[in-house]
């Protein structure tokens, strides 16, 4: 279950769903943990990371 909803809040992420919008589907309640994802896809797709690639 918890890899469905953490790939479920990175894909949100990458498609920039809002973070409050993507938690009503995931049911995730704490908003420290649902953020974690955002920030690690926006890691992945940002213009630094983008450097790499």
């Amino acid at each position: 279950a918890h890899g469905l909803r953490s790939g479920y809040l990175t894909e949100t992420a990458r498609r920039g769903i809002p973070l409050p919008e993507a938690m009503q589907q995931s049911q995730h309640r704490s908003v420290q943990q649902a953020s974690n994802y955002y920030n690690d896809a926006e890691r992945t797709l940002g213009r630094a990371a983008r450097i790499l690639a």
